[in-house]
């Protein structure tokens, strides 16, 4: 196999062209910033095989398992999308999508018939649990990095969470 066979790390490739373009004190923040990306991306396809299945994205399962982790299976609109760091308009979206499956329903509370609940369905709570157990399987136990590795990148991913104004 000579080098011309070999397959480029395009990320490598892209430090090479930073540095020798003289951007080299940028080139490891782009280094970072351009292998997060990418693993995001491959992170991703992993979760969308994983939840295909269930006919969910992991923005719908994240409002899933908010619910199911609520003490009472609801949760005000406004506090999900808080919780999950997101527009409101993205919320009714996935609520939405989510009453049409069966698995969460909306409803006004009693006391203040201007809040909106969403609270999960006995079909949403069997269905998050199936699609957890296939996260936890699929994506979640093996991410191809060992128990020290995994400790520190989240202490790195919390400290740039951080220093973006996150309250990590």
């Amino acid at each position: 196999m000579t080098t011309q066979d070999r397959p480029v790390d395009p990320i490598a490739e892209a430090d090479r062209q930073w540095r020798a373009h003289g951007w080299t004190k940028a080139a490891p923040g782009m280094v970072a910033v351009t292998s997060l990306t990418r693993a995001q991306q491959l992170i991703h396809q992993r979760i969308d095989a994983a939840l295909k299945p269930f006919d969910l994205t992991f923005a719908r399962y994240e409002v899933l398992m908010l619910l199911a982790f609520s003490s009472r299976g609801s949760l005000p609109m406004s506090v999900i999308g808080s919780r999950l760091q997101v527009h409101p308009a993205s919320v009714t979206s996935a609520v939405e999508r989510l009453e049409k499956q069966g698995f969460a329903q909306r409803e006004r509370t009693e006391s203040d018939r201007r809040m909106v609940l969403a609270r999960i369905t006995s079909t949403g709570r069997r269905t998050s649990q199936r699609a957890t157990d296939a996260l936890n399987r699929e994506v979640f136990a093996d991410l191809g990095l060992t128990q020290r590795d995994l400790a520190t990148l989240n202490g790195i991913l919390a400290e740039l969470r951080r220093h973006e104004g996150d309250p990590a």
